[in-house]
């Protein structure tokens, strides 16, 4: 595939998707054990979180302590799931951008395509790194004080007595393994939706680009309007397909951001407060770059009005002016991604996120007084 090189191979790390190129049953057999094995550590590390919730969890600061991971381990898991599950509808999804209306035709349509892929590649190179610096400070702050105390990073419930050095080592390894895999597979989610989003945005440029064409007398109106609605339709179904993930994770990062600075004002050990900062810090980013990049191409689809305003209508024929006041007359209903048709994907509800988290903040601050 030409598109969303560097977010399938993020994808294919984190367990979710496996490279179509691997087409022998030997790869198959290869990738599948890997997957096995990093959702069984991820859904064996969820179960064992609320277990202990229900089971030992006596006050509020032990319930906030368990519930910031358990949360970011239950969306993880339900996204790899959801990946797997929805393969062949991602996997088309894809296929549509290489395909005609949507493939580039010419040099500068190649180039506008080769902008938003490179925008999209830096997006998740920049996500990737924030959430690995925080991975790495969660892992070094442990090792440092957990493991040196034989204890364990997170509050699990175990079956099985953990005290002796070998059963104990190979708990920590899957408490590390699952943490890290949660942060991976999150990073292949977001930065493929917003992979999508771009495109969206690509799309509309080369739509712009092609009207352009009409002023050499080229007739291409028909192409023109046909492709517009095909970014419509195509929009529908992206916002279709993730709205589940989307609503989902803009809850479950409001808990944790809310629980995270909780527990950040308590916070006596500086030790525990860096590692608590990178993943809020990147916790806040899963969020900015979904409100962000839907929010682009909201002003994205308003543009189009604009641009087809600004062409020499004299020197066009009346045919061709009819079609783009069609074009027109549907660019001014902009296109909007929703969580769940709730909240609407824009730097709005980014700040009302933010908002809401502090007041929920508050609240247990005070209650905790």
């Amino acid at each position: 595939m030409n598109v969303l090189n560097f977010t399938l191979i993020i994808c294919a790390v984190a367990g979710v998707w496996q490279p179509l190129s691997w087409t022998s049953l030997f790869k198959h057999i290869i990738y599948k054990a890997y997957a096995t094995f990093l959702i069984s550590s991820l859904y064996a590390f969820l179960m064992s979180q609320c277990v202990d919730i229900i089971l030992n969890v006596g006050n509020s600061d032990e319930f906030v302590d368990g519930l910031y991971m358990m949360l970011t381990i239950l969306v993880a898991g339900y996204k790899q799931a959801y990946m797997w599950i929805d393969r062949k509808n991602i996997t088309m999804m894809i296929n549509v951008l290489i395909e005609k209306p949507f493939a580039p035709y010419e040099t500068r349509e190649i180039e506008i395509q080769q902008k938003f892929e490179k925008m999209s590649k830096e997006t998740t190179r920049r996500y990737l790194i924030m959430v690995t610096m925080s991975i790495l400070s969660i892992i070094s702050t442990s090792v440092t004080t957990d493991l040196i105390r034989r204890n364990l990073t997170y509050k699990t419930w175990l079956p099985f007595d953990y005290s002796s050095p070998a059963i104990y080592f190979l708990v920590y390894i899957h408490q590390m393994i699952a943490m890290s895999t949660s942060g991976i597979v999150n990073v292949a989610c977001e930065s493929l939706i917003c992979g999508f989003l771009l495109h969206i945005c690509c799309q509309f440029e080369i739509l712009e680009y092609r009207l352009t064409k009409l002023m050499h007398g080229q007739n291409i109106l028909g192409d023109c309007v046909r492709h517009h609605n095909l970014i419509f339709e195509y929009a529908y179904t992206i916002n279709n397909t993730f709205a589940k993930i989307i609503a989902i994770q803009f809850a479950v990062s409001m808990l944790v951001v809310c629980s995270n600075m909780y527990r950040i004002a308590v916070a006596t050990d500086y030790m525990s407060f860096i590692p608590l900062i990178m993943y809020t810090s990147a916790i806040l980013m899963q969020i900015f770059i979904y409100c962000w990049f839907g929010n682009e191409v909201k002003l994205k689809s308003l543009q189009m009005v604009n641009n087809i305003y600004d062409m020499e209508w004299v020197t066009l024929s009346n045919s061709n002016k009819k079609g783009l006041l069609l074009i027109m007359k549907r660019a001014m209903i902009p296109i909007q991604f929703s969580s769940a048709y709730i909240i609407t994907m824009n730097l709005d509800s980014f700040v009302g996120l933010l908002k809401m988290s502090y007041s929920i903040f508050n609240l247990l601050h005070q209650t905790q007084e």
